[in-house]
């Protein structure tokens, strides 16, 4: 008793991260924060073990373009490693100005703004828009910034299901009374599920309630649409959706975000985002990869290609085995299990077998929903696609 007395902290701060379970549980069996010791494409060295990479978001497979590294290169030589500053003061320069245009001509917007992070972009998508007194109609799978948005904005929220028109048009036919501005905030493609957002009654239902739509595409973009324009260009439905944000960290094969929208929307954001404001400038080199990426997405056809090509063939695979795909239709795709007591030894297979995934189990994602994470790459081989087959069935048998 002396011990556990004298063990314990006088600030409650320090107890509460001592104490904490899921963090105990997270060390015990080691799932997450991996690092890699190389990597070259999809293959990648784990504990000194090579192993296939089944997990990234690396869609087009363009990290490892030589295109890509180049210009990264040159941007370093040319601007050094950092702007040193936020946008608003020192740190915009001639590149960013450069990469927002040729985002919003592709996207077929007016403006855009990118920002050092992903989060950071869908976050503000919502918090700079969005004020008290609002509200927000929200896809209840929505991704975690999307939801920070939301609770910065201090707006009223009301959930509807998922990626359900007929639950959206009840939700916002009881606030249709209220004169209070609306929003409707979903994603393109959900990142856990593979779903393609039912764009088209969602966005019909929007117009009717007079809703300022903002969608996360950092999913569909470089997948969906003409020549990876995203979900909003796969249905053609540009005119109907205010905000697209984004990751570059994605198709884009670097790091950061944007979002795309009318040019005084952009202007606003930047006048009234905290995290537009106060945030450091995305880097010289990852600017010059992404907009090398965006002209290799334009340019070379075959990449989107092989990426869909190599997606048919892994969901064949997976559904020869039996496996639940949550009824994904992307590269994205899920392998359902239900629980962590099935999710985490067939986890473990497949890192035995030398293919590395990532688990996700609930409150990440809904009760009965524990799943295996992956996601197909252009740059996966036949040959390793065949090995991902074999591990696959044998982690079948460990169930």
């Amino acid at each position: 008793m002396a011990l556990s007395f004298f063990s314990k902290s006088k600030k409650a701060v320090q107890n509460r991260f001592r104490d904490d379970y899921a963090t105990k549980m997270r060390l015990k069996y080691d799932p997450y924060y991996h690092a890699m010791e190389s990597q070259q494409g999809t293959t990648v060295r784990l504990d000194g073990r090579e192993m296939i990479m089944l997990s990234s978001n690396d869609y087009l497979g363009l990290s490892f373009h030589p295109k890509v590294i180049e210009a990264g290169r040159a941007a370093l030589l040319k601007w050094g490693t950092s702007t040193t500053g936020a946008r608003i003061s020192n740190g915009s320069r001639a590149f960013h100005i450069e990469l927002e245009e040729k985002l919003a001509a592709f996207l077929g917007r007016e403006a855009c703004h990118v920002h050092a992070a992903g989060y950071l972009s869908c976050l503000s998508s919502v918090a700079a828009f969005a004020q008290k007194g609002d509200i927000i109609f929200a896809d209840k799978n929505i991704h975690s910034c999307l939801w920070e948005g939301i609770q910065l904005s201090r707006a009223t929220v009301e959930r509807f299901s998922h990626n359900s028109p007929d639950d959206f048009r009840e939700v916002a036919a009881a606030a249709a009374s209220s004169d209070a501005p609306k929003l409707l905030v979903i994603e393109g493609v959900y990142s856990m599920e593979g779903h393609i957002a039912r764009l088209p009654e969602l966005t019909e239902i929007a117009e009717e309630h007079g809703c300022f739509t903002v969608l996360d595409d950092a999913h569909g973009f470089g997948v969906l649409g003409r020549n990876g324009r995203g979900t909003v260009d796969h249905f053609g439905l540009n005119d109907k959706v205010d905000v697209i944000c984004g990751s570059l960290s994605k198709s884009l094969a670097s790091t950061g975000g944007f979002v795309a929208a009318s040019r005084e929307a952009i202007e606003y954001l930047r006048t009234s985002s905290k995290q537009t404001v106060f945030s450091a400038a995305l880097s010289p080199s990852q600017a010059a990869c992404a907009q090398a990426s965006l002209e290799l997405m334009q340019n070379e056809r075959e990449h989107h290609e092989r990426l869909w090509a190599n997606t048919k063939k892994y969901r064949a695979i997976l559904k020869n085995l039996g496996l639940d795909t949550w009824g994904s239709e992307t590269p994205a795709t899920p392998i359902v299990l239900g629980s962590k007591e099935r999710v985490y030894p067939f986890w473990k297979a497949l890192l035995e077998k030398g293919v590395f995934t990532v688990m996700s189990i609930a409150p990440a994602v809904p009760i009965g929903k524990d799943l295996i994470r992956t996601a197909i790459s252009a740059m996966h081989t036949d040959e390793q696609l065949d090995k991902i087959a074999d591990a696959m069935a044998y982690a079948v048998k460990k169930l």
